[in-house]
């Protein structure tokens, strides 16, 4: 444990000195108070309180910003030790491979959990500010900020798998960029062109649940919109699965972060100084 700590600080200690946790935090602050300002219409139409609203809006910002955040921190986790030279100096220090990847991991996850609890603070705080009854939706942007924490763990993971994998940060930049136009973006397009061809068909009724599962931001979309009040104000894809079971996106969400580690733990054991 202590060396994954003294590795979790040597890697915060560089975020902080290449201003990751600046630009971390002022994105997510400026994005949350963006759209608390701008998803506070809705409020008098839906019947519910405002921060149930900002946490539906704050839910689709994060499917997009927080990945993006994470993989920006961590495509050079492992190719720029390489590059640079110093994977076998970091090699030749006590610990195994496992855990020096824990403590970037721990590191990157501290940057964007402070960025996270403090942009969605400042948005709940804009909610009530506005509107007394926000305290009811307290609930839902708790579960917002542990479930978009998980979110950015899977793709710190992600980011040093394809780190391990290409061993240049170019082009460990590249997959990075790919991974996360294909995962948040083509994802969602390809499944609603599906069920557009498909037509009420098998892929519809059996297959489509399955695949927006299998997509750790389409599980983190599903399981905050369907437990909250404010789902009505969603839409796409996640507004189209309200078949899925809670528990099911709720077990992706959770799963996710420890396949994504272990996938970038296997791809690092194969990189050599």
């Amino acid at each position: 444990m202590n060396r994954i700590l003294a590795t979790a600080l040597t890697e915060f200690r560089i975020a902080l000195r290449n201003r990751w946790v600046a630009i971390a935090i002022a994105l997510m602050a400026v994005f949350a108070l963006v759209l608390s300002a701008a998803g506070s219409a809705p409020t008098g139409d839906l019947g519910v309180d405002r921060l149930s609203v900002t946490v539906a809006s704050l839910t689709s910002l994060a499917v997009y910003l927080v990945p993006l955040v994470a993989l920006l921190m961590s495509f050079d986790a492992v190719a720029g030790e390489v590059e640079r030279g110093t994977l076998p100096l970091l090699l030749t220090y006590p610990g195994t491979r496992a855990e020096i990847l824990l403590g970037k991991l721990i590191a990157h996850l501290g940057v964007l959990t402070l960025a996270v609890v403090i942009g969605y603070g400042l948005a709940a705080v804009a909610a009530f500010w506005e509107d007394p009854e926000a305290a009811a939706g307290l609930p839902a942007l708790l579960r917002l900020t542990w479930t978009s924490v998980l979110l950015g763990a899977t793709f710190l993971g992600a980011g040093y798998a394809l780190s391990s994998l290409s061993r240049r940060p170019s082009g460990a930049a590249g997959l990075a960029i790919g991974l996360w136009l294909g995962a948040v973006v083509l994802y969602d397009l390809g499944l609603l062109a599906a069920v557009v061809a498909d037509d009420g068909g098998w892929f519809t009724t059996d297959l489509f649940p399955f695949a927006l599962l299998a997509n750790p931001a389409d599980a983190f979309r599903l399981f905050n919109l369907a437990a909250s009040e404010a789902s009505a104000a969603a839409a796409g894809v996640a507004g189209a699965a309200t078949s899925i079971p809670l528990w099911q996106s709720a077990l992706s969400v959770l799963l996710w972060p420890l396949a994504a580690l272990a996938a970038a733990t296997l791809a690092f054991r194969k990189v050599t100084p």
